[in-house]
């Protein structure tokens, strides 16, 4: 796995040898972030990563600058190799946050510009995560939700969803937050 753009483009990761999840595909992310390039000044966002895994989604926001990167995942020996991993590249500007994703959102009274989440794909509560996201108020009204997620689900017809990417069996579905 490497970082794809940014300050540390090109920089390979290597996570744990006991890492059990699946990180998103070098081409997805690619994919992902030239969308991203033409939307956001990286450099003044506040980025939430959920179910961070490798936390490889943080260290792409990072790299070209993102203000401020909270990740959140439960496994702590994933949240060591991220850990190991930040103290490596010195990355100040990133948190990682050893919860669950639900118990966070609850309770998070931070507003993110860009909230991104990669559950399982086995994860039984999946579909019902755009609305848990949503709903708990944690993204900015300017900001957006990108959720990755198998290709048998699709997200077109929730009332918030505005665009779907696929890369190579990599679903990405993006949605506007509740305006209040």
């Amino acid at each position: 796995m490497r970082i794809i753009g940014g300050k540390f483009k090109g920089r390979r990761i290597n996570p744990p040898s006991n890492f059990k999840a699946r990180p998103t595909t070098d081409f997805a992310r690619e994919g992902l972030f030239n969308i991203l390039n033409n939307r956001v000044d990286f450099e003044s966002i506040f980025v939430l990563d959920l179910f961070s895994g490798t936390g490889s989604i943080s260290y792409e926001f990072a790299s070209r600058g993102a203000a401020t990167v909270h990740l959140v995942e439960k496994d702590m020996n994933h949240i060591s190799g991220i850990k190991k991993i930040l103290k490596e590249l010195d990355l100040q500007n990133v948190r990682p946050i050893h919860i669950d994703v639900r118990d966070y959102v609850k309770t998070c009274s931070v507003k993110y510009d860009i909230v991104f989440a990669d559950p399982p794909y086995e994860l039984t509560w999946l579909a019902e995560l755009p609305d848990l996201v949503i709903q708990a108020g944690v993204i900015k009204n300017d900001g957006f939700f990108i959720l990755e997620h198998p290709g048998d689900l699709s997200f077109t017809g929730h009332k918030l969803f505005f665009e779907h990417r696929n890369y190579g069996g990599v679903n990405f579905s993006f949605f506007h937050p509740l305006c209040t």
